[in-house]
């Protein structure tokens, strides 16, 4: 795509010729923008303005049918626009101007590239006369985001333009999802140029293959007859490509058990039999010894992260893998696949209900024996907590009382840390889309800009953020976005006053050293700052929960109150755990139920 030509003038006294049946219409650099998001069928976008970028501010100031939402940091911009995307299946959209506005943007594209986020990322930027000068707020954002995009597009000519949005656009939403960044000269948004849409897009090497071979789908059922101990291995691939429907079908058809990882939970149903939970480092030990266990994996788009598969030489060691994903660049890159398919999940899982029915007509696999070792793992490691004996709550109850009373219906945002762990395990859901968190990246400060954005994108839904006191003091100025714009997410923080999962490592491998990681916002300190005042200087209604019989009255309170947003300051206590856990660099033979409970497992 060129983006060096010339900028048409505007320089001419005369007004633009109105266009004729023939000629397309002439608009401006800026216009041509709001257009094209106008085609592409964008509705909601999250944005700050500043010099760089004001030219489109001042056409979209004009504008119904696009709803901006002002956001008071660019990171909230971009994590709104993620958990938008996330909870839809849609792109979600964020704008920010040069220089600092488009680096405060950075962490969110990061975010949203190691999660398969659709995001289309538009900053503006200085002159082109002036770039490569130093020039006020010049930042090279193309150069900065290379590694962290899907492609980054830098537009010099209003007449280039309609190609780089609707380019971004079709990157960001095909393939392997992902970000894409469009970063505009100022002179380029002022120009004008005729508006030709649909225009030609030129991306030569971009083929995204979504049909899978059929003689690699054919060995995967026959290698799954084979198998004695098979498991699913479903990441967050099977949610982006919306395959949620077929996977339940696979599942049934087949008989084999499943786990979902953490970017994968709400692909299959958490209530189902044949779920064994979500696997990895703060996994069930069914999840996880079922893993460890298999005689054959069948990876449906995951990429054996080193959180799931601990010390990747020793991980499910007699296990043959079928390695299923969208992006080849996955397959092999870990773990060594026996059957590679590139290939969309959804078309994937398709043909391999076809073929497994085929296969499985001459051969009945008998998985019994399997079965009965992993229910007694089930029974015997169920997952659960412990009552902390300080007197303050248990996080764990806490949030899965909110999934309790909330319902599978429900969207829930995470920050990072303990409280991400434990809405993972203790909040039971049933369909994709309702759990949103930043998993490959682990970026603290997600949450509440994430549910904001999940919130705008289903208004129906209750939209919980689930945060830590650490995390929300990252970005909780979002606050003041949910109050002007009527978006009413329920905030509950769980506040152990401490960097909880960063004191739990400090207690359990760093001798009880806990440097530097008390925050002082909790139970016997200053509460610096006050959580329910903050609330209430934002606007929102603020609650602070001590004593466990109010637990379910505050949920409920919230829950009543949509006519604003809602934080609950659950005080809870800072020496709750997470378990299970396998130790970082381990293998996941050696997972702890508990502090010192670790079952054994079966191996050859």
């Amino acid at each position: 795509m060129s983006t060096d030509s010339p900028a048409v003038s505007t320089a001419s006294p005369r007004p633009p010729k109105k266009p004729t049946s023939t000629e397309p219409e002439l608009l401006t650099g800026s216009g041509a923008v709001l257009r094209s998001l106008k085609n592409l069928g964008i509705t909601d976008v999250f944005g700050l303005p500043g010099g760089a970028i004001i030219p489109f501010y001042d056409e979209l100031m004009a504008d119904t049918d696009i709803r901006h939402i002002l956001v008071r940091h660019e990171q909230g911009a971009g994590h709104a626009a993620e958990g938008y995307a996330s909870s839809s299946n849609r792109v979600g959209v964020a704008i920010a101007t040069s220089g600092p506005g488009a680096t405060n943007l950075v962490t969110a594209i990061a975010d949203a590239y190691m999660d398969s986020v659709p995001l289309l990322a538009i900053t503006g930027q200085v002159f082109s006369t002036l770039m490569g000068t130093d020039a006020f707020q010049e930042v090279d954002i193309i150069g900065i985001t290379m590694p962290i995009t899907k492609h980054s597009i830098l537009v010099k000519s209003a007449a280039d333009v309609p190609a780089a949005i609707a380019s971004a656009y079709h990157i960001a939403s095909t393939g392997r999802p992902g970000p894409v960044l469009v970063d505009i000269t100022k002179d380029a948004q002022q120009s004008t140029a005729p508006f030709v849409w649909p225009p030609k897009l030129d991306l030569p090497g971009y083929r995204p293959v979504t049909k899978a071979h059929g003689k690699q789908i054919t060995a995967a059922a026959e290698m799954l007859a084979a198998a004695k101990q098979p498991v699913f291995y479903v990441g967050g691939g099977v949610i982006r490509s919306q395959a949620s429907a077929e996977l339940l079908q696979l599942v049934e058809k087949t008989g084999v058990p499943v786990v979902t990882t953490l970017m994968a939970r709400g692909a299959f149903p958490d209530s189902h039999d044949q779920h064994l939970g979500m696997p990895g480092m703060h996994g069930t030990v069914p999840a996880v010894l079922g893993l460890q266990e298999s005689d054959l994996i069948i990876a449906l788009g995951a990429r054996f992260d080193d959180r799931v598969t601990g010390k990747t030489s020793e991980f499910a060691p007699n296990a043959k893998i079928v390695h299923v994903d969208i992006d080849p660049a996955e397959i092999g890159k870990i773990r060594q696949a026996d059957v590679p398919i590139v290939g969309d999940a959804k078309e994937v899982i398709i043909d391999l209900i076809a073929a497994w029915a085929d296969v499985s007509a001459k051969t009945t696999p008998d998985y019994t024996e399997w079965w009965t070792r992993l229910n007694a793992l089930k029974e015997q490691f169920p997952l659960g907590y412990t009552m902390p004996d300080d007197g303050l709550l248990s996080p764990q109850q806490v949030i899965e009382r909110i999934g309790q009373m909330t319902g599978p219906e429900g969207v829930y945002a995470a920050g990072v840390g303990q409280h991400q762990m434990w809405a993972a395990q203790f909040i039971k859901y049933e369909r994709p889309n309702s759990w949103l968190n930043s998993g490959g990246a682990g970026t603290m400060g997600y949450g509440v800009p994430a549910a904001m954005g999940a919130k705008v994108a289903q208004p129906d839904r209750v939209v919980w953020a689930i945060d830590g006191d650490g995390c929300f003091q990252m970005t909780n100025q979002e606050l003041a976005t949910c109050v002007i714009n009527n978006i009413p997410i329920k905030v509950a923080i769980i506040n152990n006053s401490s960097l909880g999962m960063v004191r739990q490592w400090q207690t359990l491998f760093y001798e009880g050293r806990h440097s530097f990681t008390d925050l002082n916002t909790g139970h016997g300190t200053a509460m610096v700052p006050d959580f329910v005042k903050l609330a209430d200087a934002y606007g929102a209604l603020g609650i602070r929960v001590t004593k466990q019989e109010e637990v379910d009255a505050a949920i409920q309170l919230a829950l009543d109150t949509n006519d604003r947003p809602v934080v609950i300051d659950f005080i809870v206590s800072r020496d709750s755990m997470v378990w299970p856990m396998v130790p970082q660099g381990v293998s996941n033979s050696a997972v702890q139920h508990a502090r010192e409970i670790a079952p054994e497992w079966e191996e050859e």
